[in-house]
C-alpha cells in the first residue's frame, strides 16, 4: 500500500492511485435485496484518484464560502463531512475546483475533479474482498471500522478515525452516505462498466455507504440507495474522484477554451 502513488491537495486531502481491476459488483446470495441483483463482473479499465477521506467541512467551507452542515459544533467540525448538500451544489462545488485547478499538472497529467461512479464506488469499498463488509461477514466488528447507529451517538464524527480498508480509505462504511455520478435504477438487470450508468429523464442518483444513523445492514459495501437531487440531509455527503484526461479530453478542453 505504501508504494501507491499519492498526493496531497490544497486542503490537506490525500488522494490514492486506484489501479484497473475486476470485480463481483451486486450479490450473488440468494436472500440478496432485489436492488443488488443480478450481480455481474465489472471491469474498471482507467486508474483514478480516490479520496482517502471525506470532503470536510473545512475544505467545502474554503471552496464555496458558506457551511451548510448541520453538525458544526465543537472545535473539531472543520474536520467532521460537509453534509446538507444536494447534487446541485456538488455540481457547483466540483465546477469551482476545476476552475481553479484545470491547470495543474499531476504525475505528468491534466486531470479533472468529478464524483466517482457506483463501480468505481464498490469497487473501492470492496478493496480486493468479496465479503459483507471488506473486513468480514460478522457485524458485531463494525465499530471497530465505521460510524454508524449503534455507536455514533446521535451525530457525524471527525472524518478518518476508525480502521482504513485494505487499499487505504477511510469511511467507506457509515459516517455519511457518498452522492455517486450515476441515476438511480432499483435493479442491475443492465450492464454496467466503469463509467456512470445514466438515465434520460432521471432525478434520482445513488448513494453509497450509509450512514451515522444507519444500522448495520445499511453500511455493507453492496448495499444501494438513493436520493433525488434536490435532497440536503445531515446524512448525505460526499468523496472526491480526480481523474486524468485523455489526449482527446485535453484537445476538447483546448478547443472550448479558444472558441469562448
Amino acid at each position: 500500500m505504501d508504494s501507491i502513488p499519492v498526493f496531497t491537495d490544497a486542503w490537506g486531502a490525500t488522494y490514492r492511485l486506484v489501479e484497473p481491476g475486476a470485480f463481483q459488483f451486486g450479490n450473488p446470495s440468494k436472500q440478496a435485496h432485489p436492488t443488488e441483483q443480478p450481480p455481474q463482473e465489472v471491469h474498471i479499465n482507467e486508474p483514478f484518484f480516490f479520496a482517502e477521506r471525506l470532503v470536510t467541512q473545512a475544505h467545502w467551507s474554503d471552496v464555496m464560502g458558506s457551511n451548510p452542515a448541520k453538525f458544526q459544533a465543537g472545535w473539531s467540525a472543520g474536520l467532521r463531512p460537509i453534509e446538507s448538500v444536494n447534487m446541485h451544489d456538488i455540481t457547483e462545488f466540483i465546477s469551482v475546483l476545476n476552475d481553479r485547478d484545470g491547470d495543474t499538472v499531476r504525475f505528468g497529467f491534466l486531470g479533472q475533479w468529478r464524483l466517482p461512479s457506483e463501480t468505481e464506488w464498490e469497487y473501492v469499498a470492496r478493496a480486493g474482498t468479496a465479503t459483507r463488509w471488506w473486513f468480514g461477514d460478522r457485524d458485531v466488528e463494525l465499530d471497530e471500522h465505521a460510524w454508524h447507529a449503534g455507536n455514533a451517538g446521535g451525530h457525524t464524527r471527525e472524518v478518518g478515525l476508525k480502521k482504513p480498508n485494505p487499499w487505504g480509505f477511510f469511511d467507506m462504511n457509515g459516517l455519511v452516505n457518498e452522492w455517486c455520478a450515476d441515476h438511480w435504477e432499483s435493479n442491475l438487470n443492465q450492464p454496467r462498466n466503469q463509467t456512470p450508468h445514466l438515465l434520460q429523464g432521471e432525478n434520482r442518483y445513488v448513494v453509497r455507504g450509509g450512514a451515522w444513523f444507519t444500522e448495520s445492514e445499511s453500511t455493507r459495501n453492496g448495499a444501494r440507495s438513493f436520493a433525488s437531487a434536490d435532497k440536503a440531509s445531515d446524512g448525505l455527503g460526499l468523496r472526491l474522484v480526480w481523474a486524468p484526461l485523455t489526449s482527446a479530453e485535453v484537445e476538447s478542453q483546448g478547443a472550448s477554451s479558444t472558441s469562448g
